[in-house]
């Protein structure tokens, strides 16, 4: 329900904002949520939580607070002089370049997702003899307002077929399908429940090419809990015609199966194939633990799915897998056990021995972060320093060469497969778009192969520095800045300092086209590698988690303090942003030293730990950031607890907090309960908003629009609270 205004304001925004406009008329103060205290007892320790009542999803109560919350955010944000344009602005340098990922050969064709200009999602497409043609658009297939989203994709070896997911309002709730490549048709197969958030392809062809295994979640019955969501996984093997619905396709890997073959309840279960390859791969992993493979099963393909089950493991839990590949009877693994930066090491699949492993490529100063294994070699991707290399080294041993990139940046999706010489890679930079890239090992050269033209936006006048900051305990963090060539460090700049720091995910340069706005207007983007990611290997990620997690918000806050130090900006100027699990790194930052900063995003964020694990999404993310079943895991959840934090009469900077009503990953409710608690809190008069999308989730699967508005209300905000002309005559809020 929109929120009541006077009609003088009404009429104000419908003739839209201006920086000419006349002062805008203050917004009515923030809805009240009632505080209806709980209180907790972990081990001695009695939490306090004012806003437990929130945590029933289908509330009405919260539904209606919710809404009117996101109708108060909606109109102070459209009245923000500027931001019209900025958005206009957005919009045009997003959609004027060509978006492609997951490029995957098959047969004699080339499939990825692609997004052209001016379409709002990615469409699933196929390039074969020279000709594209799209094979999925969602972008046609919009219905009442909802709109539907590719998950994955997955092309049987021989390119004849595809299988790939649907989700709708970016739900993520996937639905596997299956196209006839030739006509072009879809096949009867509607598979629910396969999710594609496992860290690896959620289905595998067999040789066949009629056939594929695929990894699903259990249907919950009216006594589980949503907490039980993404426990007891199975992998089961589907043939194209028969059961198109997948019930009654039978089990070949996961719970409950096998005594030969343990699984923990929060273990996820895949069966993973290669090209050219006799044998299967059965995978277990710790959910949402996607860095490390707790175990490694191998079979012959063609004895998976009888009885007694096949499976010989290979590797464990303390085996530190993190990535493999097979050329032929050799296989080759990507391990952290006693390497923090990565070795790889091979054994025989006819007898596969892992502690007898021959080492390959031993540990050192760079991060291994990829292998693949193509018929002429093996191929690395590595990250040393931020910026990626690829390597080659042949089967007989012969000492490794490298690949010469074209400039530096970010190798990202390396493929390839042992039935073909070669590999295919996607490079891109903070100032370079991105391009795909194949190298053919007899001519040793790279060759672009034209699936994504040059981007015309002009970033000639951008630079990115990269440096060091010292963190508290003396630890070096790397820190990305990018802003415009000449900016003068007076301590004036307005600053967007971004982290997340978590699951040992890289926070590796990508191309920012879609804010070219923020620089243009003299604004610095600063990019913090801080402990919990994978920079530095799993070490660097293990330094971030559970019960040392703060480390990963100090981090932030230090590198925050080096923008302020080395005069790049000012507390008065300075912003941070953190998404997902990025918010336990914001939400500590803003709790930790509130006047640090002027501004902050808290997009989907994670901030109250504490009761994240009764969520469906709770469970899986255990082995991340802990439980609170134990004392000592309780003490990490509670420290790292943003929204346990939170004090009364606190100057806390203007905070935007972002919420999907469709998000599978952090409950909106949890955002809710954030913003709650700021607003009730914070002595400092500065805004704090709770924008809510109701045709989104947690952001994978948002349309091209969605995203942009998203971005424009985000830069809007912090120009406007980071006193930036014109944004700076936005509108006052009522006290």
């Amino acid at each position: 329900m929109p929120l009541c205004r006077t009609a003088a304001l009404s009429l104000g925004l419908a003739l839209g904002a201006t920086a000419l406009a006349a002062t805008p008329i203050p917004i009515p103060p923030a809805p009240k949520a009632p505080v209806r205290p709980v209180v907790n007892d972990y081990f001695g320790t009695r939490v306090v939580d004012p806003y437990r009542w929130m945590e029933t999803p289908d509330s009405p109560e919260l539904a209606a607070w919710m809404k009117a919350q996101n109708a108060r955010t909606r109109a102070v944000l459209a009245d923000i002089p500027g931001r019209a344009a900025l958005q206009k602005e957005v919009a045009k340098d997003d959609s004027a370049r060509t978006r492609v990922g997951g490029v995957v050969r098959a047969g004699d064709g080339w499939f990825y997702l692609k997004r052209a200009p001016g379409q709002s999602l990615y469409a699933l497409d196929e390039r074969a003899g020279g000709v594209e043609r799209v094979l999925v658009d969602p972008n046609r297939m919009s219905q009442d307002g909802t709109h539907y989203a590719i998950g994955y994709f997955a092309p049987s070896f021989d390119g004849r077929f595809v299988a790939y997911s649907l989700a709708s309002g970016g739900s993520e709730e996937d639905t596997l399908h299956v196209l006839d490549v030739r006509t072009a048709k879809p096949l009867p197969e509607a598979i629910t429940r396969v999710d594609g958030d496992s860290g690896f392809d959620p289905v595998a062809w067999r040789p066949d090419g009629r056939s594929f295994f695929y990894y699903r979640q259990r249907k919950l019955g009216p006594q589980d809990p949503p907490s039980a969501k993404f426990l007891k996984s199975r992998a089961y093997l589907h043939f194209l015609g028969r059961r198109p619905t997948g019930d009654g396709d039978q089990a070949v890997f996961g719970f409950g199966l096998d005594p030969r073959v343990p699984f923990s309840k929060d273990q996820d279960a895949l069966v993973v194939t290669r090209p050219g390859s006799a044998y299967a791969f059965g995978l277990q992993t710790k959910n949402e633990d996607q860095t490390v493979i707790t175990g490694l099963y191998v079979a012959r393909l063609k004895e998976v799915g009888r009885l007694p089950h096949p499976w010989k493991r290979v590797t464990g839990p303390h085996d530190g897998i993190q990535g493999f590949d097979v050329c032929g009877s050799t296989l080759f693994l990507l391990s952290h056990e006693n390497a923090p930066r990565l070795k790889i090491v091979s054994t025989s699949l006819r007898h596969p021995d892992f502690a007898r492993a021959k080492v390959v490529v031993p540990d050192s100063a760079m991060v291994i972060k990829d292998l693949v294994a193509a018929k002429d070699g093996l191929y690395v991707r590595l990250l040393d320093g931020g910026m990626g290399r690829v390597e080659r080294m042949l089967y007989a041993g012969a000492a490794p060469s490298i690949v010469k990139l074209p400039f530096e940046g970010t190798a990202m999706g390396l493929t390839g497969d042992a039935t073909r010489p070669g590999v295919v890679f996607g490079l891109e930079s903070w100032t370079r778009s991105p391009r795909w890239l194949a190298y053919s090992p007899a001519a040793q050269k790279l060759t672009r192969l034209g699936l994504v033209p040059p981007s015309p936006l002009d970033f000639s006048n951008i630079e990115s520095i990269e440096v060091n900051a010292t963190s508290y305990d003396g630890t070096l963090v790397p820190l990305s800045i990018v802003l415009k060539k000449g900016t003068k460090l007076d301590g004036e700049n307005p600053t967007l300092l971004i982290g997340y720091g978590a699951y040992g995910i890289d926070f590796d340069p990508y191309f920012l086209a879609a804010y070219l706005p923020w620089l243009q207007r003299g604004g610095i983007l600063a990019f913090a590698h801080i402990r919990g990611g994978g920079e530095y290997g799993e070490g660097w990620h293990e330094a971030g988690m559970k019960l040392k997690k703060l480390n990963t918000v100090f981090d932030f806050i230090y590198c925050g303090q080096y923008l302020v130090q080395h005069r790049y900006t000012s507390p008065k100027r300075l912003s941070g942003w953190g998404t997902s699990a990025g918010g336990i790194t914001i939400g500590g930052a803003i709790t930790w030293r509130p006047r640090l900063f002027a501004a902050a995003i808290d997009d989907v964020g994670m901030t109250d730990t504490l009761r994240f694990e009764t969520t469906p999404n709770g469970p899986p993310n255990v082995v991340e950031i802990g439980s609170v079943s134990t004392p000592a895991g309780f003490h990490g959840l509670y420290a790292m607890s943003a929204y346990a934090h939170v004090r009364d009469g606190v100057p806390y900077p203007a905070v935007l907090l972002i919420t999907g009503a469709n998000d599978p990953r952090v409950a909106p409710w949890i955002v809710a309960k954030m913003a709650a608690r700021l607003q009730a809190a914070t002595s400092s008069g500065k805004p704090v908003l709770l924008r809510v999308s109701y045709d989104a989730g947690h952001g994978i699967g948002s349309t091209r629009k969605q995203m942009d508005s998203q971005l424009a209300d985000i830069f809007s905000f912090l120009l406007w609270r980071l006193g930036v002309p014109p944004f700076a005559g936005g509108p006052p809020l009522a006290r």
